[in-house]
Formats: structure tokens, C-alpha cells, sequence
């Protein structure tokens, strides 16, 4: 399979290198130095203590490459577009575009560039820290979850899932893959989303009433959109799983926390916002999550 990673980040470094295996890759970024280090000495992943290298191809621009057939989303969410945008030559009318992003309503993005039933939404359950350029670990190793919101009119997702497979991943493919990336967002859009605004790490949350208190909120209003979606949300159990992430990780830093500390841009609009345009699109009222992204774009202009 012919394969291009947009962001070679930890995470894109792990898929482009490991799916580099047995496919043609190319792994696209900005960073010029990333891409000469990857060029010149190869993608270095350190697993379990041992590195091992891989040679996908490495280009900060795909001026000249021929469509391919899957692409695969790194960047942080605010840049999809620009990042699709400046590489529509590798679009062609039998490419599928996938993200792993965090949050929700990419598929909005990604549906300005290819048809529904090209578009790939899922999650990672691997973690990846970057040691230096063209050099990074991967730690946790989990599933790849994908899915469609439309039918799979081509059987491209088992096609996917073996590719996967085959380079040191776990695919499995959801039916209701939406159903998903909400059990996942129910924390970003609460505990994570909070502590940005509070600029404090996590186990705040669950120990200040004040604060819980507003996350109660949040949680009680993602739930109810989740609800109005005809997903299956449980307020009391979501809660408890929230409150346990807090206490769990009392020094955590999230990373709109990180974002807002190092005066950087966040990913709200896919965390909250997405929290706040499904709101609109099913009628179920999401006031607090509107003003949790409004605060944090006025922090984002401090």
C-alpha cells in the first residue's frame, strides 16, 4: 500500500516507521531538520529499551508524487486543513483519509477533500514520546481502532486492519466507531478542558469543590448531547471515571494546560467545540461547554 504520515511527531514517527515495514511511505513535515535526520540516518524507534531503524521516505513537500492510497493525520487538529491543503497533490479520486487525532469532528475536515465513505475516524491506544529529531520511544502499545460513519462500500477497512496488522499494530474495526471517540472525549472535554482554563494539574480537580463541581457540569452536558446523538452515555459512571483519573494522576499536566502555560494554540475547537456543534446539531443545550471554549481562546490571545 501506498502510504504518506502528515506530522512526524511521536506518534506519526511510530506508524510511518513501523508501517514503512511492508509498504511504500512517505512520512511529510514542515521540520526540516526531522526530515534530513530521517533521510539521512533513518527513523530510529526505541521499544523496549532497544532502537531499532526504519526507512520510510521523508519529504517536506509532495510536489511531484503520484496520488496514494491512504493518509494518515499527525498534526495537531487546528492544522488538518492547512496541512491537507498543501498536499491535495497526493489526493486522488481512490485515496482514503485517516486520523487518530484526539477529540471529535475531524471528519468535517477531512470531508472537504475526499467523499464520506473515503474518510477513516478512529483512536490510538499507543503512546509515543519524541527523544530527539528523527528519534523516538513508543511506550504503551494498544489497539488501533477505525471505523466509518457511512458503509465501507469498497472493503477498504479489512484491507487496512491486515496492513496493520502485519507491521506491529492491533486493528480492530468498529461499527459504531463515533460511540468510541465520545468515551474517550467525555475526559478531554471535562477534567482536561478544565485544567487548561485553571492552569492546574490534574488531581486539582477531583480535590477542589469548586472545581468538581464544574466538571460535574461539563460531564452532565456532554452526556446529554452524547444522549441526543443516540449514543450510549452513563452520568454516573463517567463521573466516577473522571474523578479516579484525577486522583490517579495528581501531577498530570494535560495538554491544553501545557498549550495555554507555553502560550501555544490548543486543540479545543476538536475537544470542547466538538462537544458545543454537536450540541447545535441535535438541540441539546451545551452552555457550559460554550464558555469553556471561549475562555480559552481568550487565553490563547493573552
Amino acid at each position: 500500500m501506498r502510504i504518506a504520515v502528515i506530522g512526524a511527531g511521536a506518534m506519526g514517527s511510530i506508524y510511518g516507521g513501523h508501517l514503512s515495514l511492508h509498504n511504500d511511505v512517505y512520512m511529510i513535515d514542515t521540520n526540516q531538520s526531522i526530515i534530513d535526520q530521517i533521510s539521512q540516518n533513518g527513523l530510529i524507534i526505541q521499544e523496549n529499551g532497544q532502537d531499532t531503524v526504519y526507512h520510510p521516505n521523508a519529504v517536506t513537500s509532495t510536489e511531484g508524487i503520484e496520488p496514494v492510497d491512504l493518509i494518515i493525520l499527525f498534526v495537531k487538529s487546528l492544522f488538518s486543513r492547512a496541512a491537507l491543503n498543501g498536499n491535495k497533490g497526493i489526493i486522488g479520486p481512490d485515496t482514503y483519509l485517516m486520523t487518530l487525532q484526539n477529540g471529535s469532528g475531524h471528519e468535517d475536515i477531512l470531508g472537504e477533500f475526499v467523499p464520506e465513505n473515503h474518510v477513516i475516524i478512529g483512536t490510538t491506544e499507543d503512546n509515543g514520546a519524541v527523544l530527539a529529531p528523527g528519534h523516538v520511544r513508543r511506550g504503551g502499545v494498544g489497539n488501533t481502532n477505525i471505523g466509518m460513519l457511512t458503509q465501507d462500500t469498497e472493503g477498504f477497512l479489512p484491507k487496512l486492519k491486515e496492513t496493520l496488522d502485519s507491521c506491529g499494530f492491533k486493528g480492530h474495526i468498529h461499527e459504531n466507531i463515533q460511540q468510541l471517540i465520545w468515551n474517550k472525549l467525555f475526559t478531554n472535554v471535562s477534567l482536561s478542558a478544565l485544567t487548561g482554563v485553571l492552569q492546574v494539574p490534574m488531581g486539582f480537580i477531583a480535590g477542589n469543590e469548586h472545581a468538581w463541581t464544574i466538571t460535574r457540569q461539563l460531564i452532565h452536558e456532554a452526556v446529554a448531547v452524547a444522549h441526543g446523538l443516540g449514543l450510549e452515555a452513563d452520568e454516573a459512571e463517567i463521573t466516577e471515571k473522571v474523578r479516579l483519573t484525577s486522583v490517579n494522576s495528581p501531577e498530570g499536566i494535560t495538554s491544553i494546560c501545557a498549550d495555554l502555560k507555553a502560550g501555544r494554540r490548543t486543540e479545543v475547537n476538536t475537544i470542547s467545540g466538538s462537544v458545543v456543534r454537536a450540541s447545535k446539531k441535535c438541540g441539546v443545550p451545551a452552555p457550559t461547554h460554550e464558555l469553556i471554549v471561549e475562555l480559552v481562546h481568550a487565553m490563547e490571545e493573552r
